[in-house]
């Protein structure tokens, strides 16, 4: 689980195929390799990666093909700079909002223009997950938790500090740069708690499992 504060800005130093999917290496001199264990999951760029390796400041995940074509990762070249968040620990503060690492999907940003000090930026997201986003509610562009301050369609506009614009990737963002998208998870469950009825009963009818919806163990 992640907050969506970004603690450091990482760079891909390797990139390796293999077999349809790829492993990445990712040089993070500023992400703090004191408490980063091999297993531990690290947000890369919003995408929750698992840790196979580490040498020195670098450590190393592999990507697989469903994640490749989910996500901004499959258009990832060396020298990329990501976004990088530490899975959170039960101690910590938490500053944004319930982000989980599971991408939803990709937008792309279609303006950006200067406002007083901060910056405009407007995202376009796909059709599907336009129903979750909502005035003055959380949304993770590429990791970072931000606040929508306005909704139409599906085109979403937020507005970007000084403060964010230094310690993300976003100040890298042009028009028609694709980014990761992760909804609100409170927004998923209950759009899944208020279709519970209707789903159990397409279970049970046979909608899932075998004919009569639930398939036996046959060991």
């Amino acid at each position: 689980m992640f907050t969506g504060i970004i603690s450091s800005i990482g760079k891909v130093s390797s990139l390796e195929q293999s077999s349809g999917d790829i492993r990445l290496g990712i040089i993070a001199n500023d992400l703090g390799f004191h408490d980063l264990f091999l297993g531990d999951s690290v947000a890369c760029s919003g995408v929750c990666l698992t840790v196979i390796d580490m040498y020195e400041q670098t450590f190393f995940v592999d990507v697989s093909r469903e994640t490749l074509s989910l996500t901004t990762v499959g258009y990832w070249k060396i020298g990329e700079r990501i976004n990088l968040e530490k899975a959170m620990q039960a101690t910590d503060r938490f500053g944004g909002h319930i982000v989980s690492g599971h991408v939803d999907g990709m937008g792309e940003i279609i303006d950006r223009r200067k406002d007083a000090r901060s910056e405009w930026l407007l995202v376009r997201a796909p059709n599907e997950l336009a129903k979750y986003i909502a005035r003055k509610g959380s949304i993770t562009v590429d990791g970072t938790s931000l606040t929508v301050n306005r909704v139409a369609g599906n085109e979403f506009e937020l507005n970007i500090i000084p403060q964010t614009l230094t310690h993300t990737v976003i100040d890298d963002y042009r028009k028609g740069t694709t980014v990761n998208l992760e909804v609100d998870l409170v927004a998923r469950y209950l759009e899944r708690l208020l279709m519970g009825k209707s789903v159990m009963e397409h279970y049970y009818r046979g909608g899932i499992g075998s004919q009569n919806g639930l398939s036996e163990d046959k060991g």
